[in-house]
């Protein structure tokens, strides 16, 4: 049981990290190009799944990927969703909210399925 918290730990971090790496470019791009405010929401959700899929795929292992994805994929939505929250200085709930919450899950599940089921070397 340990092991599974340890590897959802680990691809929830992850996850956050490349999460906040993928903002910073994006808005030095912003900074640097014109590119329109309709685009930003869009991008940021594309950047949050690859996030959260590159994490499950980085650090879950063994067994259960399909639950421990899930897991990592609700939890990276929230924690991220707390992080930025707190860097802007205003947390805003809404069903979009619930919507992204189901799609981190989806793409946790589904990184965390591929994940064990890569065959690795040792």
């Amino acid at each position: 049981m340990r092991v599974h918290i340890i590897q959802i730990a680990k691809s929830v971090l992850g996850s956050i990290i490349l999460s906040l790496a993928f903002v910073l470019v994006f808005t030095v791009i912003i900074q640097l190009f014109s590119v329109p405010a309709s685009a930003i929401k869009p991008v940021n959700q594309v950047f949050k799944v690859l996030s959260i899929a590159f994490g499950g795929l980085l650090f879950i292992r063994g067994e259960k990927g399909l639950i421990k994805g899930a897991i990592h994929g609700v939890l990276a939505v929230i924690l991220t969703f707390l992080l930025f929250g707190a860097i802007a200085g205003t947390l805003s709930c809404d069903w979009k909210f619930i919507l992204e919450l189901i799609i981190g899950a989806v793409a946790g599940a589904v990184s965390g399925v591929i994940a064990v089921n890569i065959k690795r070397k040792t």
